[in-house]
C-alpha cells in the first residue's frame, strides 16, 4: 500500500515592509475655520509572497504628522518580519503601542495597517473586502450631512434642499449655537423643507453640558427627531447615563470612543441607544468588526461614521440594516483624492459595491 500524500500546508506571508505618505487636501465646502482641510495617510504594505496591501489613516484636524511618525518610527519596525494575518498583527500591535495610549493617535495609526492587510488579504484571494468577509446586503441607505454649523440660515435651508432632491429620506445637521433660540429656528426650517416623514438627526459635537443639553431637548425634541448625536463631552459617562435616564429622544455617540472597551462601559451603563464608531479612529477592520458583535449581542444600533468609501463597505457585511454618513462634497472621490474609480457606488440615497479588488482605495501619489 502506498503511502498517503503529505497534506498541503499553506503558510502564511510574512510582512516585509510598510511605507507611508501624507496627503493634505482642502475641503470644497469649509466645515469652519477650526477645519478647513483633511489629512490621508495612505499606508503600502508588502509581503514576501509578492503581495501587497493599501490602507490609509485619517484625521480631519489633529496629528497626521504625528499619525505619519508612528506609522515610519514605531510600527513599521515592529510589524516587519509579522505574518500577515490581520487580527494578530492588531493584537500585537496594540500591546506594543499601548504605553503611548490606549486610543487616539495610536489606533488612527494602527488602521493604516490593519486596512492594507485586509486588503492584502482580499487582493490575494481575488475579491473585494466587502466579498471577503461576507457581504448581507445588496445595498445600504446613505444620510445626507454637513458641517454646517457656521452656515447661515438660509445655506443650512438651500443645502437641505439639496439633500431633498438627491432623494436623501434622512438627513443630519448640526446644533450648539449660543442662543438655543437660534437652534430651533434651524431645525425648524430644516423640517420644514424636510417635512413631516423624511428622518431628522441633530449633531451638537460636545458643545453642551447636562442641564443645557436637558433645556435643548426640551425645546427640540419636537421637531421628530431620530436622535440626538454627542451632545456632552464624549467620555463623560456619568452624564451620559443621566442624560439617557430623562431623554426623550435616542441619543447617539461613538465617534470620539476609540477602544472597545469604551464602547462596552457605555452600552453596559445604559448611556446609548446607537454608537458610531469610526472604522479608523477604532484601529482599523479588525477592532470595528468586534465593536458590532458587541453592540449586536446588547441590541444596540449601530451606525458607522464618516468616510462612506470604506464605512459603506463595511456596511454592507452587517447582519442589521444600518445607514451610512455622506457629508455633503467631502468624499474622497469628491476630493480629489482617488487614483481610479471608487470602490463604492451611490444611486438615490442608496450605497452599493462596485466590486473593486481588496478595498478598492489606491490613493493619488501626489495632490
Amino acid at each position: 500500500m502506498s503511502a498517503p500524500a503529505a497534506e498541503t500546508v499553506r503558510t502564511v506571508p510574512r510582512i516585509t515592509g510598510l511605507s507611508t505618505r501624507l496627503l493634505t487636501v482642502p475641503l470644497r465646502r469649509s466645515w469652519g475655520v477650526e477645519a478647513p482641510e483633511n489629512h490621508v495617510i495612505a499606508t503600502e504594505l508588502h509581503t514576501d509572497d509578492g503581495g501587497t496591501g493599501f490602507g490609509f489613516s485619517w484625521t480631519p484636524t489633529i496629528g497626521p504628522q504625528a499619525v505619519k511618525a508612528l506609522l515610519d518610527c514605531d510600527i513599521a519596525p515592529f510589524v516587519t518580519g509579522l505574518p500577515a494575518a490581520p487580527e494578530p498583527v492588531w493584537d500585537a500591535l496594540w500591546k506594543r503601542l499601548h504605553e503611548a495610549g490606549g486610543g487616539g493617535l495610536t489606533t488612527i495609526a494602527m488602521a493604516g495597517v490593519d486596512l492594507a492587510l485586509w486588503d492584502a488579504q482580499a487582493r490575494s484571494a481575488g475579491t473585494s473586502v466587502t466579498g471577503f468577509l461576507g457581504q448581507r446586503q445588496d445595498s445600504v441607505e446613505v444620510y445626507g450631512s454637513g458641517v454646517n454649523l457656521h452656515y447661515t440660515l438660509e445655506e443650512l435651508v438651500a443645502q437641505t434642499e439639496r439633500w431633498v432632491a438627491a432623494g436623501h429620506r434622512a438627513v443630519k445637521i448640526k446644533v450648539g449655537k449660543p442662543d438655543l433660540r437660534e437652534d430651533a429656528e434651524r431645525v425648524a426650517a430644516v423640517r420644514t423643507v424636510l417635512g413631516p416623514d423624511r428622518r431628522l438627526m441633530i449633531d451638537a459635537n460636545q458643545r453642551w453640558d447636562l442641564p443645557t443639553t436637558l433645556r435643548a431637548l426640551d425645546v427640540l425634541a419636537g421637531y421628530g427627531l431620530d436622535w440626538l448625536e454627542e451632545p456632552l463631552r464624549a467620555d463623560d459617562l456619568w452624564a451620559y447615563r443621566r442624560l439617557r435616564k430623562h431623554s426623550p429622544v435616542p441619543i447617539a455617540l461613538g465617534e470620539n470612543l476609540h477602544t472597545i472597551y469604551r464602547f462596552r462601559d457605555f452600552i453596559e451603563a445604559e448611556a446609548v441607544d446607537i454608537i458610531q464608531p469610526n472604522i479608523i479612529r477604532v484601529g482599523g477592520i479588525t477592532p470595528f468588526r468586534r465593536i458590532v458583535e458587541l453592540a449586536r449581542t446588547h441590541s444596540i444600533k449601530v451606525m458607522p461614521h464618516l468616510l462612506p468609501e470604506l464605512s459603506g463597505q463595511l456596511a454592507l457585511t452587517l447582519a442589521e440594516p444600518t445607514m451610512v454618513e455622506d457629508v455633503e462634497e467631502a468624499s474622497f472621490e469628491q476630493l480629489g483624492l482617488l487614483a481610479g474609480p471608487s470602490p463604492v457606488r451611490f444611486n438615490n440615497s442608496r450605497l452599493a459595491t462596485a466590486d473593486r479588488q481588496g478595498l478598492g482605495l489606491r490613493f493619488r501619489e501626489a495632490l
